[in-house]
Formats: structure tokens, C-alpha cells, sequence
């Protein structure tokens, strides 16, 4: 054994690191491929890029960077009140989503504690859990999504966190309002309900979230969003989180100073107030997975119906196919290490981004065929 690895406790050992959709730059360099020809569909980012507001706001805030971020993050607290009504007491900010989650398990979870996740959720959520030492407990999917009530009678005397993500990422599925309610009136106030909510402004508005106006009836509920898919900020890192202000308060103690950067704030709030290239976004998603759907049922394959900015299909021998559609330079996302070893997700691009990989796709099935 490593002598070094063997000073870390156990736990941080058994931690299998996580895995990020490959780079182009990367792919470029393993296959010698030109960056310019090759298709990224692998980590649910927005294909038209930054919004010309928050663009502006970055442009604007390069002049100031010698000095320190506001660490308070007043003027993107102050985007969010306006949007979301909420106090600035009750809000976290973090280096995107995955860093608010951390958070939340640092001040919450501990050795001996446990946190309950559906099967085929986040990856992040495991993580989290295991970095502090506390005990992840699994429940089996119901159609690729949350059983709310198996979760339920998974909670014990020791549970202190349930992570909900809703639409759930890789299998965009969605829960309802009234299942949603329903569960956070029956949780022990002693569980804290991480709702994460990085795919909502996809949603239909008829099924957009009411999460944020419970938090005035359920203390023990913390909504988690970010600004790195619709709001196309995915490299600037920057997400946060809403909760009760004594909730919140104990997250921003174990909040590293200057979590998100003074470009990252800028771009956030600018962000958040140009609702119509969100909506654009939401528009060509919606276009994009009409594309793909049409065309995974004209291959005859089958998807699990998604409500975020990617949907995952079916392949037989899918890690076969993975690779050789990198060789044609296409990226998508095998799914393996989330127990779905014969699907992988692709997230929804751009119409000749989406045609491309369909038209890859096509070409691997026949030559595996043959």
C-alpha cells in the first residue's frame, strides 16, 4: 500500500474521484483531431454560450480584478432578493452548485451520521457524504427516478440529509409538486431535504418549481441552483443555495472566504436579469430534444424520457459505442458508474450539433452491426 494514501482516514480512501465529461481539448490531443470539427454533448452545457448581458458585466468587471471579490457577494444576494424574494441571510453562494452541496454536508453530516440519495443520482451526492465521513445510503429507483416513499423508511434516528434532485441528473426525470410537498411535511425536522435544482429553468412552466415559497413552511429545506446550464456560465463557476437563515448561517461557517470570484458574482447577477436568453435557451432545448428523441426512435432505441438539457439512451455494448463515436469526434456521456452501464447521456446541443452525433451514431450501430 501507499504510505501516504494509508495516513488518509478511511473513508476519504474509498472515495472514487469524480469524472467529468472529456474536454475537446483532450479528445483532440488522444486522436490527433482538429478541436474545431469536434462535438462536445457530455456535460449538459448551454450550446449558445454566455448571454450578452452577462458578457458585458464580465467585460466590466476585468478592470477590477487586482482587488478581492465582495466576500459577502452583496450585488448577486441582491439579484436573487429581487428574483426570488428572499433574504439576504437566507442565501450561500458557492464555486457552482457542487461547491453549495459540499457545504451542506461539511456543516451537517459527520462520522456516525447518515444521508440518503436515490440510486442513479448525482454522483456528487456520494462524494459529499463519504469527504466527511458519514454514511451514504442508497435506495432503489422507481423508473430511473426518486421513490419518495422508500426514502422515507430509510430515514433513521441518524439521518440528518436527504439530496433530491429534481429534474434528476442522468435520468431527467422529474417528480411532481404535490409528491414534493408531500414528502417535506412528513420529514423529521431533524433531516434537512437538499433539493437540487440545477435543470428548473427547463421546465414547462406549468411544472416549474414551487420549492423556494416553501421555504417559509419547511426550515428544514435547503434549494440548491446554478448558473452553469441555462445561464450557459458553466466555466465560471458559480451556484448557491436557499434556506432558512439559521440554516443557512451554519453553511456560510464552513464557507471559504472569496468562494466565487469577482467575475463569476458580475456575470451571475447580470445573468439572472436576462430573462430572455434564458428563455431562448429553454426554447432550443426543447427544439433540440424533439431532434434527438425523433431520431433515437427512428433507430429503434429506446430513452427514458428526460426533463433537463440531455436525455439518456439505450446502446447495446454502450461502452463500446462511446469509443468509437470519439473516434468520429463525438463526445457524449457513459453512465456506467451510475449503475446504467448500457446507457449513456447526451445533452442537447445546438440542431447541427445534435444532427452530427445522430448521424454518428447511425454509422457505429451499422458497423457494429455488420
Amino acid at each position: 500500500m501507499n504510505y501516504y494514501c494509508d495516513l488518509a482516514p478511511a473513508y476519504v480512501r474509498a472515495i472514487a474521484p469524480y469524472q467529468p465529461g472529456k474536454p475537446i481539448s483532450e479528445l483532440a490531443r488522444e486522436f490527433g483531431l482538429d478541436e474545431s470539427g469536434i462535438v462536445k454533448l457530455a456535460s449538459n452545457e448551454n450550446p449558445l454560450g454566455v448571454s450578452p448581458g452577462a458578457m458585458d458585466a464580465i467585460r466590466a468587471a476585468l478592470a477590477d480584478i487586482a482587488r478581492y471579490p465582495d466576500g459577502n457577494g452583496f450585488v448577486l444576494k441582491d439579484a436573487l432578493h429581487r428574483r426570488f424574494g428572499v433574504g439576504h441571510a437566507q442565501v450561500v453562494l458557492g464555486n457552482g452548485s457542487n461547491d453549495v452541496l459540499e457545504l451542506a454536508a461539511r456543516a451537517f453530516l459527520q462520522p456516525g451520521k447518515e444521508a440518503i440519495y436515490a440510486q442513479h443520482a448525482f454522483a456528487v451526492y456520494p462524494l459529499v457524504t463519504l469527504a466527511v465521513g458519514a454514511t451514504g445510503i442508497t435506495v432503489p429507483a422507481r423508473d430511473f427516478g426518486h421513490d419518495l416513499n422508500a426514502m422515507l423508511v430509510a430515514i433513521t434516528a441518524d439521518t440528518r440529509m436527504v439530496f433530491i434532485a429534481n429534474p434528476n441528473n442522468p435520468t431527467g426525470t422529474l417528480l411532481g409538486a404535490d409528491e414534493l410537498l408531500a414528502f417535506l411535511r412528513v420529514v423529521p425536522p431533524h433531516v434537512l431535504v437538499v433539493l437540487d435544482e440545477a435543470y428548473d429553468e427547463y421546465l414547462p412552466d406549468a411544472r416549474k418549481s414551487k420549492a423556494i415559497a416553501w421555504l417559509a413552511e419547511f426550515p428544514n429545506l435547503i434549494v440548491t441552483r446554478t448558473f452553469s446550464k441555462a445561464f450557459g456560465l458553466a466555466g465560471l463557476r458559480v451556484g448557491f443555495a436557499l434556506a432558512h437563515p439559521e440554516v443557512a448561517d451554519i453553511i456560510n461557517r464552513v464557507r471559504q472566504p472569496f468562494n466565487v470570484n469577482s467575475i463569476a458574482l458580475a456575470a451571475a447577477a447580470a445573468a439572472l436579469e436576462d430573462e430572455s436568453f434564458v428563455h431562448r435557451s429553454r426554447e432550443l432545448n426543447d427544439a433540440g430534444m424533439t431532434q434527438m428523441t425523433t431520431g433515437f426512435m427512428r433507430l429503434g432505441l429506446e430513452y427514458i424520457p428526460s426533463f433537463g438539457n440531455f436525455v439518456s439512451v439505450r446502446v447495446e455494448g454502450a461502452a463500446a459505442v462511446y469509443q468509437s463515436l470519439l473516434r468520429k469526434g463525438v463526445i457524449v456521456r457513459p453512465v456506467a458508474n451510475y449503475g446504467m452501464p448500457e446507457y449513456l447521456r447526451v445533452s442537447i446541443g445546438l440542431e447541427s450539433e445534435n444532427a452530427r452525433f445522430l448521424k454518428a451514431l447511425e454509422q457505429v450501430l451499422d458497423e457494429q452491426s455488420r
